[in-house]
Protein backbone atom coordinates (compact mmCIF):
# COMPACT_ATOMS: atom_id res chain seq x y z
CA UNK A 1 0.00 0.00 0.00
CA UNK A 2 2.60 2.47 0.78
CA UNK A 3 5.72 1.22 -1.64
CA UNK A 4 5.40 4.03 -4.06
CA UNK A 5 5.77 6.46 -1.13
CA UNK A 6 8.48 8.10 0.15
CA UNK A 7 7.00 6.89 3.97
CA UNK A 8 7.06 3.40 2.22
CA UNK A 9 10.57 3.69 0.92
CA UNK A 10 12.07 5.22 3.86
CA UNK A 11 10.10 2.33 6.33
CA UNK A 12 11.40 -0.33 3.82
CA UNK A 13 15.56 1.07 4.29
CA UNK A 14 15.10 1.32 7.94
CA UNK A 15 13.76 -2.05 8.35
CA UNK A 16 16.76 -3.52 6.05
CA UNK A 17 19.60 -1.26 8.10
CA UNK A 18 17.46 -3.11 11.43
CA UNK A 19 18.42 -6.19 9.77
CA UNK A 20 21.96 -5.77 9.20
CA UNK A 21 22.49 -3.64 12.30
CA UNK A 22 21.28 -8.02 13.80
CA UNK A 23 23.55 -9.42 11.93
CA UNK A 24 26.14 -7.25 12.83
CA UNK A 25 25.71 -7.91 16.04
CA UNK A 26 26.13 -11.77 15.67
CA UNK A 27 29.83 -11.05 13.78
CA UNK A 28 30.77 -9.12 16.21
CA UNK A 29 30.01 -11.81 18.66
CA UNK A 30 31.16 -14.39 17.00
CA UNK A 31 34.90 -11.99 16.47
CA UNK A 32 34.92 -12.15 19.96
CA UNK A 33 34.06 -15.05 21.09
CA UNK A 34 36.97 -16.16 18.51
CA UNK A 35 39.63 -13.90 19.69
CA UNK A 36 41.60 -16.49 21.39
CA UNK A 37 41.44 -18.73 18.05
CA UNK A 38 44.93 -19.73 16.08
CA UNK A 39 44.53 -17.61 13.00
CA UNK A 40 41.30 -16.78 12.93
CA UNK A 41 40.78 -14.08 10.71
CA UNK A 42 37.68 -11.26 11.92
CA UNK A 43 34.75 -10.64 9.80
CA UNK A 44 33.03 -7.34 9.13
CA UNK A 45 29.88 -6.35 7.40
CA UNK A 46 29.30 -3.95 4.85
CA UNK A 47 25.94 -3.03 3.25
CA UNK A 48 25.87 0.91 3.91
CA UNK A 49 28.27 2.11 0.71
CA UNK A 50 26.59 -0.08 -1.32
CA UNK A 51 23.64 1.08 -0.19
CA UNK A 52 24.18 4.49 -0.66
CA UNK A 53 25.27 3.46 -4.30
CA UNK A 54 21.95 2.37 -5.12
CA UNK A 55 20.40 5.28 -4.11
CA UNK A 56 22.39 7.63 -5.54
CA UNK A 57 21.93 5.57 -9.12
CA UNK A 58 18.29 6.03 -8.91
CA UNK A 59 18.08 9.83 -8.93
CA UNK A 60 21.26 10.09 -11.62
CA UNK A 61 20.72 9.72 -15.22
CA UNK A 62 23.53 10.62 -17.95
CA UNK A 63 23.07 13.33 -20.38
CA UNK A 64 23.32 11.30 -23.13
CA UNK A 65 21.24 8.02 -22.89
CA UNK A 66 21.49 5.29 -25.99
CA UNK A 67 18.28 3.71 -27.15
CA UNK A 68 18.41 0.24 -26.57
CA UNK A 69 16.95 -1.52 -30.21
CA UNK A 70 17.54 -5.32 -29.58
CA UNK A 71 16.95 -6.95 -25.40
CA UNK A 72 20.81 -8.70 -25.83
CA UNK A 73 22.14 -5.05 -26.19
CA UNK A 74 23.75 -3.96 -22.77
CA UNK A 75 22.04 0.02 -21.80
CA UNK A 76 24.61 2.60 -20.75
CA UNK A 77 22.56 3.38 -18.43
CA UNK A 78 21.10 0.72 -15.74
CA UNK A 79 19.76 2.22 -11.99
CA UNK A 80 20.21 -0.15 -9.37
CA UNK A 81 17.29 -1.26 -7.26
CA UNK A 82 18.46 -0.54 -3.27
CA UNK A 83 15.82 -4.01 -2.71
CA UNK A 84 18.35 -5.70 -4.37
CA UNK A 85 21.05 -4.65 -2.21
CA UNK A 86 22.10 -7.56 0.15
CA UNK A 87 24.46 -7.16 2.95
CA UNK A 88 28.53 -8.81 2.75
CA UNK A 89 30.26 -10.60 5.51
CA UNK A 90 33.49 -10.11 4.46
CA UNK A 91 36.81 -11.45 6.11
CA UNK A 92 39.76 -9.45 7.17
CA UNK A 93 42.70 -11.23 5.88
CA UNK A 94 45.24 -8.19 5.71
CA UNK A 95 45.70 -7.50 8.84
CA UNK A 96 47.46 -9.62 12.04
CA UNK A 97 47.70 -8.37 15.30
CA UNK A 98 48.84 -11.49 17.50
CA UNK A 99 51.64 -13.62 17.05
CA UNK A 100 48.82 -16.81 16.02
CA UNK A 101 47.97 -15.31 13.04
CA UNK A 102 44.04 -14.47 14.83
CA UNK A 103 43.55 -10.21 13.94
CA UNK A 104 40.38 -10.01 16.06
CA UNK A 105 41.09 -6.68 18.84
CA UNK A 106 38.75 -7.18 21.58
CA UNK A 107 38.67 -3.42 22.29
CA UNK A 108 37.62 -2.58 18.74
CA UNK A 109 35.13 -4.83 18.64
CA UNK A 110 33.86 -3.66 21.60
CA UNK A 111 34.00 -0.47 20.02
CA UNK A 112 31.90 -1.92 16.75
CA UNK A 113 29.78 -3.34 19.35
CA UNK A 114 28.46 0.01 21.06
CA UNK A 115 28.25 1.78 17.80
CA UNK A 116 26.25 -0.77 16.23
CA UNK A 117 23.89 -0.47 19.00
CA UNK A 118 24.05 3.13 18.95
CA UNK A 119 23.05 2.72 15.23
CA UNK A 120 20.81 0.21 16.12
CA UNK A 121 18.65 2.61 18.46
CA UNK A 122 18.72 5.40 16.34
CA UNK A 123 17.19 4.26 13.38
CA UNK A 124 13.96 2.28 15.73
CA UNK A 125 13.45 6.11 17.13
CA UNK A 126 13.51 7.28 13.37
CA UNK A 127 10.85 4.39 12.42
CA UNK A 128 8.59 5.52 15.25
CA UNK A 129 9.00 8.81 14.22
CA UNK A 130 7.81 7.98 11.02
CA UNK A 131 4.81 5.69 12.18
CA UNK A 132 4.30 8.48 14.94
CA UNK A 133 3.74 10.89 11.83
CA UNK A 134 1.35 8.93 10.31
CA UNK A 135 -0.74 8.35 12.93
CA UNK A 136 -0.54 12.21 13.57
CA UNK A 137 -2.66 12.96 9.98
CA UNK A 138 -4.87 10.01 10.55
CA UNK A 139 -5.73 11.66 13.89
Amino acid sequence: MFEATSFGKTVDILKRSMDVSMLRRDVIADNMANSDVPNFKRSVVNFEASLKKALESEGLRPALEMTVTNEKHVPSFRPVDYRSVEPRRVLDYLSASKNNGNNVDPEEELMASVQNQLMYTLMTQATNFEFSQVNLVLR
